[in-house]
């Protein structure tokens, strides 16, 4: 199962899906995030909130879609969204699309880029988990 997770800057809250549904989803499908402008860095805060869940994401770049495989984007089931207060990018597929309006947490201010970061992740983390058990790819 091939699921992409796009927002615009693939920065922040498409990392952090990327990063939650390749730990809940494990070797069931293969998971990739991207932005229709990529801001060629991704967020320290989501580096950080993920690694309170013990997810390392250090390593992960900002990309576009045209940066993924094709073979991946051509074998696509799912193209999740998660823009909330601009326009989503969209990605001419077959796959199935679901949108989950996210609001930015890189958009908040400094002081409240912590509790904004920490909200979006976990607001994500509930959406995958009731994903993961509707389509029967939740780990056990």
């Amino acid at each position: 199962m091939n699921i992409l997770f796009l927002c615009v800057a693939n920065s922040a809250r498409s990392q952090l899906a990327e990063g939650i549904a390749k730990k809940l989803f494990g070797t069931k499908a293969n998971i990739e995030s991207a932005g229709s402008v990529p801001s060629g860095k991704v967020q320290p805060w989501a580096v950080k909130v993920l690694s309170e869940s013990g997810i390392d994401i250090s390593q992960n770049w900002s990309k576009s879609i045209d940066q993924l495989s094709h073979e991946f984007v051509e074998q696509l089931d799912f193209v999740i969204t998660l823009c909330a207060e601009e326009v989503c990018p969209v990605l001419p597929s077959k796959a199935k699309r679901l949108h989950w309006p996210i609001r930015d947490p890189a958009n908040a201010t400094e002081e409240q880029k912590p509790d904004a970061f920490r909200s979006a992740r976990d607001e994500i983390t509930q959406k995958l988990e009731q994903f993961g058990r509707d389509i029967g790819i939740a780990k056990s």
